[in-house]
């Protein structure tokens, strides 16, 4: 299990996220009010804390949102969750993992601002099933991979 350390939106995609502290994760939509929300398969981006860490360990001033993920965590192992494994998110989301790392796109504002982007190679994207209240500080946990048991 792990903990939210930010919920984070923009209005616009391929810029750095600002950490909102608390939103609405959707059902098939994604985070209300965030340019990355919609009718597809990467309604929501995660990223872990320890992957920001490692930037920062190169010298990199980042923060949560800096990378445009939606939701940073810490204390979960992002990277090792195979597509299609389900997320307990906050105390009523959940979210299918539908995607792990992505290219990044040419115009990607964090590879111009400093030097190099993690989330084509730590972030994941997960779709919502459930929607329901996220902020910093909720848990997140693995469910089993095709279960929504547990809520």
């Amino acid at each position: 299990m792990g903990v939210i350390v930010a919920v984070c939106a923009s209005p616009e995609k391929g810029t750095r996220k600002k950490n909102i502290g608390t939103g609405m994760l959707v059902a098939n939509h994604g985070l209300e009010g965030d340019a990355h929300a919609g009718h597809w398969h990467r309604q929501v981006s995660l990223l872990a804390m320890e992957s920001i860490q490692k930037m920062r360990e190169l010298g990199l001033d980042v923060n949560p949102g800096d990378f445009a993920e939606n939701i940073t965590t810490e204390g979960i192992d992002l990277t090792s969750l195979p597509v299609g494994t389900r997320l307990a998110i906050g105390p009523e989301a959940i979210g299918e993992v539908t995607q792990i790392g992505k290219a990044c796109h040419s115009a990607c504002e964090i590879r111009r601002l400093t030097g190099d982007c993690i989330m084509p190679r730590e972030g994941i994207f997960v779709r919502i099933l459930a929607g329901g209240p996220v902020k910093v500080g909720d848990r997140i946990e693995v469910l089993e991979p095709g279960s929504s048991s547990g809520r």
